[in-house]
């Protein structure tokens, strides 16, 4: 895949998720406002399953933290590993990170870490996460979802 697919491929998926983040946020806020009616309640969803609909759906963590195949397809094997990051720039950024690290199993983070990288886009060393990871401002309730959803995922790949 050239160059200029994989930019427009990627900006397709950072607005996609983008728009994605913003819908489910202004639904949230809505059902909130919304009076409640005497309905039934909804079925409890775990956790965990609350997580792997965010990471897999929502925020797309395999697109950059997946490491990619020689035909650029993600390989299934080593989902959530790490990976090398695989789209560059449009200007020179010497911000840009290189590799997104393994997320499954959330080794080497502690919660409060997970926490303020997804709710406030601060890194686990006290200074914002580097582009291209994007900036989350997400609830406490969905941080903690996705934290649980990826320490239920095993650390460890075939060879």
């Amino acid at each position: 895949m050239n160059r200029r697919k994989q930019v427009i491929l990627c900006s397709a998926v950072v607005m996609v998720a983008a728009f994605s983040a913003s819908m489910l946020s202004s639904r949230e806020k809505t059902a909130a406002a919304a009076p409640q009616k005497a309905a039934a309640p909804a079925p409890a969803q775990s956790a965990i399953e609350r997580g792997r609909y965010l990471v897999e759906n929502v925020a797309m963590c395999e697109e950059c933290h997946t490491p990619r195949d020689g035909n650029g397809n993600l390989d299934e094997s080593r989902r959530l590993q790490g990976a090398q990051i695989w789209i560059m720039p449009v200007h020179p950024n010497p911000n840009w990170a290189n590799n997104a690290p393994p997320l499954a199993g959330f080794g080497g983070y502690t919660e409060e870490q997970g926490e303020a990288i997804l709710e406030k886009g601060v890194g686990p060393n006290g200074v914002p996460i580097r582009q291209p990871m994007h900036i989350y401002h997400m609830n406490h309730a969905d941080a903690q979802a996705i934290i649980a959803y990826l320490r239920s995922l095993s650390s460890a790949y075939p060879q």
